[in-house]
């Protein structure tokens, strides 16, 4: 299957470029690169993504095996491509330094129309302006259509609601802006010379899969390549493994794949069904079913009357084109027919009219010798292709018809319960919709109440006579009861949404889907034989009683525009065909269990899996032309491209002993099996444990291997996808396994992903703003890429590649390693402190060790953005603070003259050289690569390294008192320069003179809180519910009788710990600081006075809070007064 394209474009107005200009320089880029090639020379070498099972007796490593949905191979990959590969790359990553062995193989997708319809097109090309498009006139203006944005629309406006609505940001994404092929291949950088080969569908098979394989692994992918391959009967080993599966799934006590008629869209060009990757618009678009109802046209009645006494439609008699005597000539004694499209069969009860658009054109088609349908050609389209008429797939027209000329036209509705109705006009008929012909029912339908009510108004505007309104409006009957909208839903609904006219679309809109659903779900019918029954009992009843009596039949159309890749507009034909037999009852359980033992990693991807196995029925999983495997017991048809990659990943498992080296299959691999030999019971043998193959010639030890490959590693792990497939690939993936495979196989885990943006910009080839994974590696560089796809975003919304953080990475990756070889120079000649942590070395390790678990954490649950910011940005800013402590150096800072550091400890930077290189291995890992084995020296590669070990738990009371440390002199200087302000402006209170020479910080410390916030607190605690977690609002009564009112600040400060305990929970009533704050104020009392350089502070002194006497000066006795614990006061002296 193919993997879901993340589409890219970047905003315009040369952003590209211009990130690129802005680097002063290339230098540090270049530096970078050239650190990437070594390290890829170096594991070209060791081949640490080269893993097989444990041979026996070897011990036996836990294991992580993910996959990627093979991309499709008719272009170059891009960065939406990377940006899902990069989650399971990252994973692949992590996993690696738990310890466990890591399997990441690669394959390439060929199977489908695509590559033929494409290489078809260029063959065109050429004839039409030769081999090397020579006779194209650049300047020659290129005919362009706007249906695709009419139909996105209609399509919403014709959905049913009692369906799950799919939409695909990425089927708008595939489109170019190009007209033909060969600018295409121009635009991915195809020499002109080059393209005529193309013609050919398997030259796109040796010419893109290489070029990916050169792209991933210039970006550092972790990939076993030897597993590769690509797809269809091509290989012939990948094709007999496909022809196993699909005997499995037809051998099936319950058989999965069945053949039979079903409904499909289909290509009339290509003459086979059309499925979601052969379309080049309108992928996810599936058969939109309706019940067709056929109204008489009581042509006897208007031939009885003359046409001079007939009523007058814009001055021309009714019916005047339906009894010309051409028409009813060329009509040669047919029934006549106005027929319509209904999701609703059951509520036929209630007609009282039929609409028509004034100005759509309508065909009179022939469906046998007997009856004609008026409706529109493209309806007639598909009612041709469904055997609906006399000769299959033609259409035979007998006249046209304008809607106006039908307007007045009596006509008998099926279960009316009138013997005439009259057809009338309606606004926004669809000729996109249905067959443009509309039954009228307006008990039920807040779209026909209002039309009517709208006609019965306005008559002479419209054109209608009243006598074909009124009565059929005011007797309408009431069919269906509903608890929430009565008896008359539509009347109801247009008054709650304030309807006043057919022009109010929006609130329709939404009337419409209310009564829909509600008359659906929750609806009685009330008339007819049937009354009594719900809704949803009956309407299949009433439509098969409609379909047995002649006056109705099943009619099937695509829900929205489908072009094929051939270009042509696809229909819904009833074709037999093989399909696959999903939503069966009993594999659904199986495949709902497996979603239950799976993990998803959010909500949102475990419900929209849900849906998806709510609504997925039957698959046609065959065609007849393009690239694939043959259905091995009927070959004339080839296996579609979605069913022949629902289990691929097990056959990973085995690729490089079948095939190793080559990715079509053309030589045998390590186990010298020839690809016939590969048949059912070897590959039974192999997957499912089945005997050993009576008449296999391939030694039992090598089928012992190929068991053991298998089984060792799987079942699969992880599949990373974009949230596009959920809806087939992924629900299919998990089908097919549950079919095939006992539990202990099924699938442990699927992440998906949003799309992705570039610069915040929507998806659009056509804007010509578009980077492949080729550019951006010459913008950036791999890591600095990689970079910029971790901090892209993790959810599964839409995603954001910037540019800025791909650039700005480069200078932060090669500045940190610069720092890094600076500090192994100092530590090779002896320059850093060594023995027992101080007060800051503990800090740090702290730090260190809270950092490392938070990561772990990250990685885990693969939140790579969190991950990123722990291990690069959160781990770098705690060195910073470190180095600030310890020597006064940092951002924006120096040393200070005269004053003595205690400076760093060596031991502790080298673990935080090894932490971050090893932390950042996933994400970066030729940065790390360099680090660990130039810088550090280390005798292995970063690929062999250990997730490190925490050397204690993080001992949160330090890293409070650090953090209250760090931020007390901001604090301070803020204070002193929010008065300074005041001074300047005039409104601050007379302060002290200024005292001579360096001023002193006496800073007042605090060791308790005022007793009566602590009895504030004991009585607020009264009144909280730890269990309903809220207050009784009781504390003003408990305060008062406390006396407490009497203080000003007892209320605000009550409302401040509500506030905190809402927030944070109960534990906000507790407000110890877990460190003694005089003893971590005397450790740091030089960093304190370091800190205030800036207010020339000359000496910090700490006084006790409590210490301060009815003796002290009226200031420092305000200034003790304000003081609490981890909030002490100061006062410059």
């Amino acid at each position: 299957m193919t993997a879901p394209v993340a589409s890219v474009t970047v905003a315009t107005g040369g952003t590209q470029a211009n990130v690129v200009e802005a680097r002063l320089g290339t230098a540090k880029l270049e530096a970078l690169r050239a650190s990437e090639k070594w390290a890829q020379e170096q594991w070209a070498i060791s081949k640490p993504f080269e893993v097989s099972a444990p041979k026996p007796g070897e011990p036996s490593p836990p294991k992580f095996m993910g996959t990627f949905p093979f991309p499709y191979m008719n272009g170059f990959l891009h960065v939406g491509h990377s940006f899902s590969i990069s989650k399971l790359e990252f994973a692949s990553g992590y996993e690696r330094l738990k310890g466990k062995r890591v399997l990441f193989p690669f394959g390439f997708h060929v199977t489908g129309m695509p590559i033929k319809a494409c290489a078809d097109k260029l063959k065109n090309e050429i004839a039409m302006f030769g081999p090397d498009f020579e006779n194209y006139n650049e300047e020659e203006k290129e005919e362009k259509t706007a249906t695709a944005a009419a139909w996105a629309s209609e399509r919403e406006a014709a959905a049913d609601p009692t369906k799950i609505a799919k939409k695909h940001g990425k089927a708008a994404a595939k489109s170019t802006g190009l007209t033909y092929q060969f600018q295409i291949m121009r635009a991915m950088g195809i020499p002109n010379a080059e393209i005529k080969n193309f013609t050919e569908s398997t030259h796109w098979l040796y010419y893109f899969p290489p070029g990916a394989k050169e792209d991933l692994t210039n970006l550092g992918l972790s990939i076993d390549w030897r597993r590769s391959f690509f797809t269809t009967e091509l290989n012939p080993y990948f094709d007999s493994f496909v022809r196993w599966q699909f005997n499995k799934l037809r051998a099936h006590e319950s058989p999965k794949v069945k053949f039979g008629e079903r409904y499909t869209i289909y290509s009339p060009l290509d003459g086979q069904p059309c499925m979601d990757h052969d379309r080049s618009k309108g992928e996810g678009v599936g058969v939109q079913e309706y019940t067709g109802i056929k109204l008489r046209v009581l042509l006897e009645d208007l031939i009885a009357v003359p046409e001079a006494e007939r009523d007058l439609v814009k001055g021309v008699p009714v019916g005047k084109a339906l009894t010309a005597p051409a028409f009813t000539e060329a009509l040669a004694g047919r029934k006549l027919y106005l027929v319509a499209a209904t999701l609703r069969p059951e509520t036929m009860y209630g007609q009282t009219n039929c609409f028509v658009g004034v100005d759509i054109n309508y065909g009179v088609y022939a469906v046998n010798d007997k009856e004609a349908w008026v409706c529109t050609e493209r309806s007639a389209k598909n009612m041709a292709f469904q055997k609906l008429f006399e000769e299959p797939g033609k259409i035979h027209q007998l006249g046209e018809v304008k809607g106006l000329e039908l307007v007045g036209v009596p006509l008998n509705a099926p279960l009316s319960p009138f013997e005439k109705v009259y057809t009338l006009p309606m606004e926004g008929v669809l000729v996109t919709k249905g067959t443009g012909v509309v039954t009228s029912v307006p008990s039920d339908s807040p779209d026909d109440y209002i039309t009517l009510q709208d006609l019965k108004k306005k008559a002479a505007y419209y054109h209608v006579q009243s006598k074909w309104v009124d009565s059929f409006f005011d007797a309408s009957p009431a069919i269906i009861s509903t608890p929430n909208l009565g008896d008359r839903a539509a009347e109801f609904a247009v008054k709650k949404y304030k309807i006043n006219s057919q022009k109010d679309k929006m609130q329709l809109s939404e009337a419409k889907a209310e009564t829909y659903k509600e008359g659906f779900y929750n609806g009685t019918l009330i008339v007819g034989p049937h009354a009594g029954k719900t809704v949803q009992e009956v309407k299949p009843i009433i439509r098969g009683e409609l379909i047995e009596s002649g006056d109705a039949f099943p009619y099937s159309e695509p829900e929205g525009l489908v072009v094929s890749r051939s270009g042509d507009e696809c229909v819904v034909t009833l074709a037999p065909q093989w399909y696959m037999d999903y939503g069966q009852e009993g594999w659904k359980q199986l495949a709902e269990q497996c979603l239950a033992d799976m993990e998803t990693f959010s909500p949102e991807t475990r419900n929209q899996f849900g849906k998806s196995l709510d609504w997925l029925k039957q698959w046609a999983c065959s065609r007849s032309f393009g690239l694939g495997s043959r259905l091995p017991w009927d070959p004339k048809y080839l296996i579609e491209s979605l069913s022949d990659s629902t289990i691929y990943m097990a056959y990973y498992t085995v690729a490089h002993l079948l095939h190793g080296g080559n990715l079509d299959g053309s030589k045998p691999g390590p186990a010298n099996i020839k690809p016939e030999q590969m048949n059912d019971a070897v590959w039974e043998y192999i997957l499912l444990r089945g005997e050993v193959p009576a008449d296999t010639k391939i030694p039992v030890a090598t089928l012992e291997e190929m068991r053991r490959e298998f089984e060792y590693f799987y079942p699969l792990d992880l599949r990373v996808s974009g949230k596009d497939l959920i809806s087939n690939h992924l629900t299919f993936f998990m089908y097919n396994h549950t079919a095939i495979f006992p539990k202990k196989h099924w699938p442990q885990g699927v992440r998906v992903n949003g799309h992705l943006l570039l610069n915040g910009s929507k998806m659009s080839k056509s804007d010509g703003n578009f980077l492949t994974i080729r550019d951006a590696l010459e913008r950036f560089g791999a890591d600095a890429t990689r970079f910029a796809l971790a901090d892209a975003g993790d959810g599964v919304e839409d995603a954001n590649f910037l540019e800025k953080t791909a650039d700005d990475a480069i200078l932060k990756l090669f500045t940190e390693r610069e720092w890094i070889e600076e500090t192994m120079a100092a530590i090779d000649a002896g320059k850093l402190r060594k023995g027992p942590f101080s007060w800051n070395d503990r800090v740090f390790e702290a730090e260190l060790n809270k950092l490392v678990d938070a990561t772990d954490k990250a990685y885990k649950a693969m939140w790579y953005r969190e991950a990123l910011k722990n291990a690069f940005y959160e781990l770098t800013t705690a060195r910073s603070d470190y180095r600030k402590a310890t020597t006064g150096q940092g951002v924006g800072s120096s040393a200070l003259e005269g004053e003595a550091y205690e400076g760093m400890h060596e031991g502790l930077l080298c673990r935080y050289i090894e932490v971050q290189a090893i932390m950042l291995a996933p994400v970066t890992p030729h940065w790390s690569e360099n680090v660990w084995s130039k810088i550090l020296k280390k005798p292995t590669s970063i690929k062999d390294a250990l997730w490190p070990e925490s050397t204690a738990t993080p001992d949160e009371a330090l890293l409070s008192a650090a953090s209250y440390i760090r931020g007390l002199g901001s604090k301070i200087r803020s204070a002193e320069d929010q008065a300074a302000r005041k001074k300047k402006k005039g409104t601050a209170a007379a302060s002290p003179a200024a005292p001579s020479g360096p001023p002193k910080l006496h800073l007042f410390v605090a060791s308790a809180y005022p007793a009566w916030q602590d009895q504030a607190i004991q009585l607020l605690k009264t009144t909280y519910n730890e269990s309903t977690k809220t207050f009784s609002n009781q504390e003003k009564q408990l305060l008062a009788q406390a006396g407490l009112m009497k203080n000003k600040m007892a209320m605000p400060f009550v409302a401040s710990i509500k506030q905190a305990v809402d927030t944070s929970g109960p534990l906000a009533f507790d407000r110890s600081l877990g460190f003694d704050e005089m003893e971590t104020l005397e450790n740091n009392v030089d960093f304190v006075r370091r800190e205030l350089a800036i207010l020339k502070v000359g000496e910090v002194k700490l006084i006790k809070a409590e210490t301060v006497g009815e003796d002290a000066d009226e200031l420092d006795k305000r200034k003790a007064d304000m003081a609490v614990p981890g909030q002490p006061t100061y006062r410059l002296v």
